[in-house]
Parts: C-alpha cells; sequence; structure tokens
C-alpha cells in the first residue's frame, strides 16, 4: 500500500513528458573479448589473439543508442564501487548518458562476463552477476522519466517500480524481454506492466515454453499490452495486431555483426516512442536502427549516428 502511495504522490512530476529523452534501466555489464581459433571443446588451454574491454547490457547498449540517435538518455541499474564499476560509468558518461542513477553499491562486485569469439562469430558467454547484490529500489526515485521509459529483466523489482511510476504517469514503457534468470512469476509481473512488450526468440521461447512464434505471441500477450512482439533476426520484428500475426522485416543489408542488434532496436523504439510516432513509423525506425548496427563491427561501437541513418534513410530522421 505504501508503495502505490508513493507512486501516485509522484504523478504530476513524472507527467513532465520531454519527446527524445527515454529513461533506461537494467543491466550495465563489463564483457571481456577473447578472440580464439577456436572454441574449445574439451578442457584445455588455449591462447588468445586478442582481447578488448567493452561495455556491454541491454538497458545500458539500449541508453547508448538513444543518445547516438541524437535522443538524451538516462540509466538506472546496479553496479558495484570498484574498478569494473568505474569503468563502466566512465564509458556510460563518455557517451553522453546520464549516470546519475546508475548506483555503485559499496562492497559488492560489478556485472561481468567473459566471452570466447571465434573467427566465424561463434561464441561462449560466461557471465557474472554478484547473487548478492541489494535488490530493493526504494532508493529509486527520479523526478520525471521524460518522453519514454525502457528496462530489461535484469532486475525485476527496479523494473516494476519504474514501469508503475510510468504506467501512472502516461509514459510508454518498453520491455526487453530477453531470457532471464529470475524466477518465471518475477517476470511474468514485469510482462503484465509494459506497454510494448519485445521478446528475444529465445526469451520468448523460455517464458512460454514453445518455439512457435505465433503460438508464443498470443500466451505473452495482455489486454494492456499495446504491443507483443518478438525479434528474429534477418526475419525482423512479428507482432499481434488485432489479433493477427505481423511481420515487419528490416532493410536488407551486408551483415557483419549482429551484437547489440537487439538493444539497438528497443533503444530505437523506446526513442520513436517518446515522439509519439505511430506504431508503424516506430517499427521502421527500429528496424533500420538494428538492421545498420549490423554492418558495422562491434555490440556498442557499431551502434549508428543519427547522421548514419539519415544517410541511409532520410525519411527514418527523428529530426
Amino acid at each position: 500500500m505504501a508503495f502505490t502511495s508513493s507512486i501516485q504522490t509522484r504523478v504530476c512530476a513524472l507527467s513532465d513528458q520531454r519527446p527524445g529523452e527515454v529513461f533506461c534501466l537494467g543491466l550495465a555489464i563489463q564483457d571481456t573479448i577473447m578472440t580464439v581459433a577456436a572454441i574449445p571443446t574439451q578442457p584445455v588451454k588455449i591462447y588468445a589473439s586478442a582481447r578488448r574491454e567493452v561495455g556491454g547490457g541491454p538497458a545500458a547498449t539500449a541508453a547508448v543508442a538513444v543518445a547516438r540517435l541524437g535522443g538524451s538518455a538516462r540509466l538506472a541499474g546496479r553496479i558495484g564501487n570498484d574498478a569494473t564499476g568505474a569503468a563502466m560509468r566512465h564509458e556510460l558518461d563518455a557517451e553522453r548518458v546520464d549516470t546519475t542513477w546508475l548506483k555503485s553499491f559499496e562492497g559488492f562486485q560489478s556485472p561481468g562476463a567473459t566471452i570466447l569469439m571465434d573467427g566465424n562469430g561463434e561464441r561462449v558467454i560466461v557471465a557474472y552477476a554478484d547473487p548478492d547484490m541489494p535488490s530493493d529500489p526504494h532508493w529509486l526515485e527520479p523526478d520525471d522519466l521524460g518522453g519514454a521509459f525502457l528496462c530489461d529483466l535484469s532486475w525485476p523489482q527496479g523494473a516494476l517500480r519504474g514501469l508503475r511510476m510510468a504506467r501512472a504517469a502516461g509514459v510508454p514503457s518498453v520491455l526487453d524481454a530477453d531470457v532471464s534468470r529470475h524466477k518465471r512469476d518475477d517476470i511474468a509481473a514485469v510482462i503484465d506492466a509494459a506497454d510494448y512488450v519485445v521478446f528475444s526468440r529465445p526469451g520468448l521461447a523460455q517464458f512460454t515454453g514453445t518455439d512457435d512464434i505465433e503460438t508464443g505471441l498470443r500466451l505473452a500477450s495482455r489486454p494492456s499490452h499495446k504491443l507483443t512482439g518478438v525479434t528474429d533476426g534477418a526475419d525482423g520484428l512479428f507482432w499481434l495486431d488485432n489479433g493477427a500475426l505481423a511481420n515487419a522485416r528490416p532493410p536488407e543489408v551486408t551483415v557483419v555483426d549482429t551484437v547489440g542488434a537487439g538493444d539497438a532496436f528497443h533503444g530505437a523504439l523506446a526513442l520513436a516512442l517518446s515522439y509519439r510516432w505511430p506504431l508503424e513509423r516506430a517499427i521502421a525506425f527500429s528496424n533500420a536502427v538494428a538492421a545498420l548496427k549490423c554492418t558495422m563491427p562491434g555490440g556498442r561501437a557499431g551502434l549508428p549516428s543519427a547522421d548514419a541513418l539519415a544517410r541511409f534513410d532520410p525519411s527514418l530522421s527523428p529530426f
């Protein structure tokens, strides 16, 4: 009851919606990418030909996508008060992402992952998230959410708080529903609370227990959803349109690297919704941003700028 009351008392302030501003909440993680000749199939010592340290995480990368496209992005999340957390914050600040609500917790470890990648782009990922990281979101009290709210499934308690704030204020909310390590009931509560829910193909299969896209979308759809969809690589977005399965394919491009394409799609969708674009235009914009990302190497490094998008298709420029 106290939580609901606190949300209601903030509606007036949170209703100050501003186009082009997106409040993102969720995972920021530091990836160590090792390039190897081949992914080992048995215990063995191997040597990498290259090593890179890059920032990742669905919400954090979506925030960078918003900023690259000329929008204003804020990121809320949980990191440790350690060197890894400091490096992530520094990178995000350099990308013009506001990290005011990226909270550092003393005595806890920041999320991290080690990725083995071979010459064909095949990957093995070993990720770590501190299981003792505080999950209570009581400290999350932004004065407003801008023009749109975006979250992932990495921190269900925080996502649910943000989604309730967004719904109370009439701010459109986007959920990046990828594979999750959390309990199904916790995930279901977050899915119920979001306006625009876009799954990854594995995320939809995990949540619904089926690999069939149409069946999965029908099982995941809620009456309150304004969009229930799933991204499926080169086949683009599938969603339910007045009960019928619809599909929008991205523009054809020469694919170099698909890492981060889903994050780019979600960030672009939230930015488009902050402008209150019609859904058809928002989907086309998001598909184009994700496709452009795939033409450049690197997950976050390959995210396109507003100028690159305008050159690719002037009709999709947000300005």
